[in-house]
């Protein structure tokens, strides 16, 4: 393979493989290490099989090192991507209401079948609910429109978190 198809195979390939270097860096940290170490495996021979390609007389064609990075760059964009519609994972979203809004956007959410724990907080001049709700990934956006649609100066901070156990809706026990 030489020429333009082996700049597209290298450029294609590093794409590919840097993906799935991103997806097994998101599956080792939510706590997938048998997921990840599936994908490590596979990842390490393509890597391989690229880097000797890349490397193969490297001086006479040093282009291939800048499609090479091309394609590493763009694979990480890629991967991130692709791993933001997947969404692996879960949530805590923590949303500061009014006191009054908070019992009935609680009610709201756990009808949206939504792990939701209230407690009871005081604000600057008045009083307020801490609403911390455990959501699937995919979920995200869609909780936090709903909340914004109860009370527009809501205050919400969104992190990933590791596996949850015990609690309402948990698949680990």
């Amino acid at each position: 393979m030489t020429g333009i198809l082996l700049y597209l195979f290298i450029f294609f390939v590093k794409i590919f493989e840097v993906s799935l270097a991103t997806l097994r860096i998101v599956l080792i940290t939510k706590d997938e290490r048998i997921k990840g170490a599936f994908i490590g495996f596979f990842e390490v021979i393509i890597w391989v099989i690229l880097a000797a390609t890349v490397l193969q007389n490297i001086n006479e064609d040093p282009l291939k090192v800048i499609v090479y990075a091309l394609g590493f760059a763009i694979g990480n964009y890629t991967g991130s991507a692709i791993e933001n519609m997947i969404a692996i994972g879960t949530t805590n979203i923590e949303a500061i209401v009014h006191k009054n809004d908070g019992k009935e956007l609680s009610k709201a959410l756990r009808k949206m079948g939504l792990a939701v724990t209230a407690v009871e907080a005081y604000g600057m001049k008045d009083k307020k609910e801490i609403l911390y709700i455990r959501v699937p990934r995919k979920q995200v956006n869609a909780v936090v429109k709903m909340i914004r649609s109860f009370q527009k100066e809501v205050v919400i901070t969104i992190n990933d978190i590791k596996p949850v156990y015990g609690g309402y809706r948990t698949i680990r026990k």
